[in-house]
């Protein structure tokens, strides 16, 4: 029988606490009732880990697929309408697990429900599923909740995410080509030097022991290479991912990659546009949702994805809180550009710094619509010479012998 912590006062008016056995919210609130108890605040108790029934729903979670963010989508829209229509939350959400296609998510928005009919916020229900709600969904829905304004919120929400994920979709459609050139390209020489290079070095000593060309013979001693050692390559390259890995996953070293990131010709443009898009498009939501400056920095700079930026908004939160505009300690950073500055603290001089944060993401999505065509533009010729230069180099190295027996034959 689950177990309910519940805070209440008694006949006398006394704040009491505890926890109670029931078969549900219900009857654990009748139980409490019967003893004299005003329940104010009940919630379900989740059993730790070894102790009573295991939870795999919460305790392998990881084993489980994410939730595509277009899925968040919809069963936002869709629960802000419900709510808009005046549906009871707890009935809302159990009409949106029943529809749910997607299996996990299903089990997610059924979890919700159940925290929520066991006495939990709507906001506290969604923060014990962290890999589905981040802190920005649940900051904004406890902020819909304090205001009444639920509705709203989630619709503001939706938005939000859409305009994110097209966003992403634009960088990972500018990386995606060139990434695609690079592993073509080296499975296309893995296969030429592994298969096609010992063909024709086999009809070259049928020739007789007459010396090849240096360009060949360099194609063939490196063909002989990858052949004996393959083993050793392939350890290297392991080698090489599991240390990039160990790198990039500490703290310094993400730290050190994120500043050189920023500082790379036409890559670091883009990173820079990108993050001040998400920044102002981020903090005009949540301050539009009445969500505090500050509170709003911390979960802005925690999703960032970029920690020299991170470092920079924390810097920033830190000045406000001592009495500081916002303009001032993003001037003193020098990643945000001088526009940006002065167009935040022309929102903070009228009052309607949202707004402005708003229309600052508007035209910094279009400029990385810009940043990433001028991007594609100009790598897909370049990788295509580097390509063909790389391929096109070694087939005419191996063609070469057959080009000098012809020139001496017809001579």
């Amino acid at each position: 029988m689950p177990t309910f912590n519940w805070v209440g006062k008694d006949k006398g008016g006394a704040d009491k606490a505890g926890s109670i056995s029931a078969a549900n919210a219900e009857d654990a609130k009748a139980k409490l009732k019967d003893k004299g108890i005003t329940v104010s605040r009940l919630r379900r108790k989740i059993a730790p880990p070894g102790g009573g029934k295991l939870d795999l729903r919460r305790y392998l979670a990881f084993l489980q697929p994410g939730v595509p963010t277009k899925s968040l989508v919809v069963f936002t829209r869709q629960f802000a309408t419900m709510i808009d229509a005046g549906l009871p939350l707890v009935q809302a959400l159990e009409l949106l697990a029943s529809q749910e296609p997607h299996k996990t998510f299903r089990a997610v928005i059924s979890r919700v429900k159940e925290e929520v009919e066991a006495g939990s916020t709507f906001a506290d229900a969604l923060k014990s599923h962290p890999k589905v709600f981040d802190d920005l969904y649940v900051n904004l829905v406890a902020a819909g909740e304090l205001g009444g304004v639920l509705d709203t919120i989630l619709n503001r929400l939706a938005s939000y995410i859409e305009k994110s994920m097209k966003l992403v979709a634009k960088v990972k459609g500018a990386m995606t080509y060139p990434i695609g050139m690079v592993i073509v390209a080296v499975l296309v020489i893995i296969v030429m030097l592994w298969k096609v290079i010992p063909v024709f070095q086999k009809m070259f000593s049928g020739f007789g022991g007459s010396a090849l060309p240096g360009p060949t013979q360099f194609v063939v001693d490196l063909s002989a290479f990858v052949q004996h050692n393959f083993l050793w390559i392939a350890l290297t390259i392991g080698g090489l991912v599991v240390g990039w890995k160990t790198f990039y996953g500490s703290q310094r070293g993400r730290e050190i990659f994120d500043a050189l990131i920023l500082k790379m010709p036409f890559f670091g443009p883009l990173v820079r546009k990108t993050a001040v898009a998400k920044f102002t498009r981020t903090m005009g939501t949540m301050l539009a949702s009445g969500v505090p400056i500050l509170d709003a920095l911390t979960v802005v700079s925690r999703s960032a994805g970029n920690k020299t930026i991170q470092h920079a908004l924390e810097l920033v939160r830190e000045k406000i809180s001592e009495g500081r505009t916002m303009a001032e300690p993003l001037a003193e950073t020098k990643i945000f550009p001088h526009m940006v500055v002065q167009m935040i603290a022309v929102g903070e001089s009228t009052g309607a710094l949202d707004t402005m944060l708003t229309k600052i993401a508007d035209f910094y999505d279009d400029e990385v619509d810009a940043a990433v065509s001028g991007l594609t533009s100009m790598l897909e010729p370049l990788m295509m010479v580097v390509l063909g230069g790389v391929l096109g180099g070694m087939m005419i190295a191996m063609y070469m012998p057959i080009f000098t027996m012809a020139g001496n034959i017809k001579g």
